[in-house]
């Protein structure tokens, strides 16, 4: 039997910044409850990487198969770690209209703060799992991107900056059906710091 050989290690889940339990609009419940799912999320994605150490390669079948199921399920866990990462990091500020790097290429790219903030409501709001403020290294410039699972959708060679989760899950505890409420406290607890290091550290171009 043929098996896959790899060095895997596992991981552990990322510590939450104490201002996450002290949102405006966020409660510290929702925020608990929302950790917990991805706790749940890092723990499935070292659960199958650990049984990918020893799934039968020869039995590889397109309609199912181990190798399938089990490399279908680490992309919706792996997803589900690296979108979380994103969405607890950046929140736990003071949100507003930003300012430094990240103003700039929303400026260029939006035509206006007002513009990005309608724009990735609206694509919130159509989205069944997340939306993403994206750098696209290949178009040169910033977009608004759907996505309906942890896995759906990803644009290849473009780096995430805005994480805006949409699940049920993220806000149904604090605003029940009312998703709109929800994104608005979302851009109201943004920390644009956070961003803007990660434009500085990705070497996204201003130009």
């Amino acid at each position: 039997m043929a098996t896959l050989v790899f060095n895997a290690e596992e991981i552990a889940p990322r510590e939450l910044k104490p201002a996450l339990y002290e949102l405006e609009g966020i409660s510290r419940e929702a925020i608990e409850a929302h950790y917990k799912l991805y706790e749940g999320y890092v723990a499935k994605r070292n659960e199958i990487l650990a049984r990918l150490a020893d799934v039968d390669l020869e039995s590889g079948n397109q309609v199912y198969s181990d190798v399938r199921a089990l490399k279908v399920d680490l992309t919706f866990a792996i997803g589900g770690v690296k979108n979380h990462e994103i969405y607890f990091e950046h929140l736990g500020g003071t949100g507003g209209n930003p300012s430094g790097p990240i103003a700039d290429l929303i400026e260029r790219d939006f035509g206006g703060v007002d513009e990005w903030r309608a724009d990735l409501k609206a694509t919130g709001m159509g989205g069944r799992g997340w939306a993403w403020t994206a750098y696209d290294w290949d178009e040169g410039r910033l977009f608004n991107y759907i996505g309906d699972a942890q896995n759906s959708y990803p644009i290849w060679n473009a780096t995430p900056l805005v994480a805006l989760d949409v699940y049920e899950h993220a806000y149904f505890l604090d605003y029940r059906t009312d998703r709109a409420a929800y994104i608005d406290a979302f851009f109201e607890n943004l920390d644009w710091a956070t961003v803007n290091d990660w434009v500085s550290k990705y070497g996204i171009p201003l130009r």
